[in-house]
């Protein structure tokens, strides 16, 4: 009994760790903690492109490390359909933090959408390698991988 309460407390303080992260798996300061990219989330939550890629493309500009930033920056772009933006974007958050597992996950999501099954693959092969215990990014690219293989078979 007290094993299993052990590996419970190792997988719980690893679960805190990766939540203190935003998710993102970058390490520096949550999105919950930078007043630009809240509000840019907000705008993504609303579905406005024009508004979230207006904050973050000045916040990137004057803060040219935060991994956060191109992530979100990529998916308001990919949203817009503007793909070529949106790999840019992501390749720089990755860049930035190879561990980035939002990044991962929506450049896998994007390279499916260009109808590249072998690259999106290769995020979910990182994601497999980052995710040491269960994780929100490997499961939606898993299953938008299957989406993809059933719609094109």
């Amino acid at each position: 009994m007290r094993k299993i309460s052990g590996i419970l407390l190792v997988a719980s303080l690893f679960a805190g760790l990766a939540q203190a992260s935003g998710g993102g798996g970058g390490g520096g300061s949550t999105v919950a903690e930078v007043p630009e990219l809240v509000a840019a989330q907000g705008a993504i939550d609303k579905s406005d492109w024009d508004a979230a890629i207006g904050i973050l493309t000045p916040y990137v500009a004057s803060h040219p490390r935060s991994a956060d930033g191109f992530n979100l920056l990529g998916y308001a772009s990919r949203k817009q359909g503007k793909l070529d933006n949106a790999f840019r974007y992501y390749e720089q958050a990755l860049t930035i933090d190879p561990k980035h597992r939002g990044a991962h996950e929506y450049i896998g999501e994007a390279y499916l959408m260009a109808g590249d099954l072998a690259h999106a693959e290769q995020h979910l092969a990182a994601l497999d390698k980052l995710c040491w215990l269960p994780c929100e990014e490997y499961d939606d690219l898993k299953a938008a991988i299957a989406d993809y293989r059933a719609k094109h078979r």
